[in-house]
């Protein structure tokens, strides 16, 4: 592999680390970490004073994320693809079905299917892992293979 190219993926690599960390406050910060947070977040809560979120509301948001989350997701596994990894299909097809359920569970949950809140939850610790999971390939292809 040549030098520039580990460079690069190295620097790539950094950033996507601290997306990923900016990613965890926000969700932890905004929505919460519990399966109650999540249901309050986007049905609301009177109590709190908290609005329910829109069809309308959540598009404006998911939208720009899935071109986001598309582009983001194609450059690392197609960094991983170079490298010796096992069970590459079934890594790749698992990144992006739990992407897509990290980015369309919302809309279940406001139309009321409650448990769609622990598929929020279960995707969007998933998604943070496997992009662990798959920074740690990369980086281990570049520096020991």
């Amino acid at each position: 592999m040549q030098k520039a190219y580990k460079f690069s993926v190295v620097y790539f690599l950094l950033f996507s680390l601290i997306l990923l960390a900016s990613s965890i406050l926000l969700f932890s910060e905004n929505i919460g970490l519990s399966i109650e947070s999540i249901l309050n977040y986007y049905r609301g809560n009177e109590e709190k004073f908290m609005l329910a979120k829109t069809t309308a509301g959540l598009l404006k948001v998911i939208l720009p994320h899935f071109l986001g989350f598309g582009l983001f997701l194609m450059v690392v596994l197609h960094f991983v693809v170079f490298t010796k990894t096992k069970h590459l299909p079934f890594i790749i097809y698992l990144v992006f079905t739990v992407a897509l359920m990290e980015l369309l569970s919302p809309f279940f949950i406001i139309y009321g299917f409650e448990f769609f809140a622990y598929v929020k939850l279960v995707s969007f610790i998933a998604l943070e892992l496997l992009l662990l999971y798959l920074f740690w390939v990369l980086l281990r292809s570049i520096f020991f293979e």
